[in-house]
């Protein structure tokens, strides 16, 4: 079996814009992904691209998205969206690496 980090993703419902509405009970599942997943959280919140919240939001979907991605490649569904998201997530993790004429980071 393939060494991986595995995870618990709980979900928890905690309000609903309509005041009469029920709450959904918390989800829960299991999952395994290749990369530390806390660590990408962390540089995602560290970019300060997006408040603390949202980063952790977008970080974790799309290590959630692109891991069944990965492991069904030959999947059908997939198959016009392997270019993309790999441009899309180049884009991401080069945010905050920005480099001015000199040299130096961008901040």
């Amino acid at each position: 079996m393939k060494r991986e980090h595995r995870y618990r993703v709980t979900l928890e419902h905690l309000s609903s814009p309509k005041a009469d509405a029920a709450l959904h009970p918390p989800l829960s599942f299991e999952t395994g992904n290749h990369d530390d997943v806390f660590s990408i959280i962390e540089r995602s919140r560290a970019k300060g691209v997006f408040d603390a919240d949202t980063a952790a939001s977008l970080a974790l979907g799309l290590k959630l998205f692109s891991e069944v991605m990965l492991k069904h490649r030959d999947h059908p569904v997939f198959a016009e969206l392997h270019e993309p998201m790999r441009a899309f997530i180049g884009r991401f993790k080069a945010l905050g690496r920005e480099v001015d004429g000199s040299g130096g980071a961008i901040s």
